[in-house]
């Protein structure tokens, strides 16, 4: 199919200019992304794809547990994934369920380090009528201290379920130690402390939405079935009066790390080992090929394909499972690996094997002909996966959080082309020494002899 090269149309569209950007022949985004920004700094993006009768509608907040920079304060990002829920004036909770199921819609929401998501899909004939119900839920969010209470105990009990589960505590106990000034030192929920502390926080929570869900710091997403001139009047029609106000937040800049940190977990219960190691990263970015580099290595290191997957999981068979990854951050983050081990006996060997798997992609140049493969298969199995509005919103409400550029996609599949083996061998220098590692293990802790009377006792 032939694809027309990129032009660029620009016409005035409400407040702002509207940006046509039409796919170039060597995108790896193949759809027309139209976008414009409203007086009030809303910004709005259109992507019209074949959906028959379907939308995908994402209203992205570009804040997340980063920007909880005032101590005593974390999990508000995540706390408000759930207020949005309580409803306003006009659409109670309940109100607005029954349009959700009247329409036939699927919604929810998610928040991660970097943004808070709320999406749903539904039927394109009833787009105004999702604007109608998301913008009002922004502009007009409506709670009482005693709805705040009972939302920050549910917290509570979502942090309790989640707990056990081994991953938590590890990955809790990882970023407190890879991050000493940062906010990524807390997870997404929060510290536990400050969950424990949110229902008294009833006024802090009305100055949190006050000062981050505003129009500047939030984009507008609608995927499918659409128009996009009817998208954007809808847009100024029902976003156009909330007022500008948000007060971007003074996060603090890491130290580099400048030694190894490890901490060990013991487990109430009989369970298998568990491993969770980071290093230490760069931010993302689709500048330079380092980002794009940094995904390559995780498929050479730890896809079901790579070596060290066969050796640890398939032929030795001392893993259960183990995963290495590198993830978008807004600012230096970690490329994480996690993972089960089979025994106790066997964590020393499973280690010393990740390191000389590391050590040998130092080393030695990778075979290109082998890069070439795992570019080609990520290029091709992305783009097959952009199968519908809601898996096309997820990879655009991505780069909208970390850049703002719905397009940052085409620059990252850009930057993946031109890695060679030099820049593997450069980054896994640069990133996997001792000096920028942090590791956390977890496993059972048998009771010492008495101690497990004493616990029988306390019954």
């Amino acid at each position: 199919m032939f694809i027309q090269p990129r032009i660029l149309t620009i016409a005035l569209c409400l407040a702002g200019a509207l940006v046509v950007m039409p796919a170039a022949a060597d995108d790896i985004f193949p759809h027309k992304v139209h976008q414009t920004t409203l007086d009030n700094g809303l910004k709005v993006v259109v992507v019209p794809y074949d959906s028959p009768g379907t939308v995908a509608y994402y209203v992205v907040v570009r804040t997340g547990s980063r920007d909880e920079v005032e101590p005593g304060h974390s999990g508000f990002a995540h706390f408000f994934e759930h207020m949005m829920f309580r409803g306003t004036e006009r659409y109670s909770t309940n109100a607005y369920n029954d349009v959700i199921k009247k329409m036939g819609a699927d919604t929810n929401a998610y928040t991660t380090d970097d943004r808070t998501v709320y999406h749903m899909v539904g039927p394109a004939a009833e787009l105004e009528v999702m604007m109608d119900l998301e913008s009002d839920r922004f502009i007009n969010l409506d709670y009482n201290e005693e709805d705040f209470r009972r939302e920050a105990l549910a917290v509570l009990g979502e942090y309790n379920k989640n707990i056990s589960n081994p991953f938590l505590p590890m990955y809790e106990r990882m970023r407190e130690l890879a991050f000493q000034k940062h906010t990524y030192s807390h997870t997404t929920m929060g510290f536990l402390a400050d969950i424990k502390a949110m229902p008294d926080y009833y006024d802090y929570s009305l100055s949190f939405f006050d000062r981050f869900y505003r129009p500047e710091n939030i984009v507008v997403l609608v995927v499918g079935d659409v128009e996009p001139e009817k998208a954007f009047g809808m847009a100024k029609n029902y976003y156009g009066g909330w007022e500008k106000g948000y007060q971007q937040p003074k996060i603090a800049t890491e130290p580099p790390q400048t030694e190894t940190k490890e901490a060990h977990i013991d487990w109430v219960a009989p369970i298998r080992p568990h491993i969770m190691a980071g290093y230490r990263v760069p931010a993302f970015s689709a500048a330079t090929v380092d980002t794009a580099t940094l995904d390559l290595i995780s498929q050479l290191l730890f896809s079901e394909s790579a070596p060290l997957y066969q050796k640890l999981v398939v032929d030795e068979q001392w893993m259960d499972y183990v995963s290495g990854s590198y993830s978008d951050h807004r600012d230096p983050y970690l490329f994480m690996i996690y993972g089960r081990i089979k025994s106790e006996d066997l964590v020393d060997d499973v280690q010393a094997a990740i390191g000389k798997a590391i050590a040998d992609l130092q080393a030695n140049p990778v075979d290109p002909e082998k890069l070439e493969r795992i570019k080609s298969h990520l290029r091709y199995s992305f783009a097959l996966s952009l199968d519908s509005p809601n898996a096309i919103s997820g990879t655009v409400t991505n780069y909208l959080s970390l850049t703002g550029d719905p397009l940052t996609v085409n620059e990252v599949y850009a930057q993946y082309q031109k890695v060679t083996p030099a820049d593997i061998q450069r980054i896994a220098k640069e990133v996997f020494k001792p000096t920028n590692y942090t590791v956390v293990t977890l496993s059972y802790a048998e009771p010492k002899e008495g101690e497990a009377e004493a616990t029988a006792e306390g019954r």
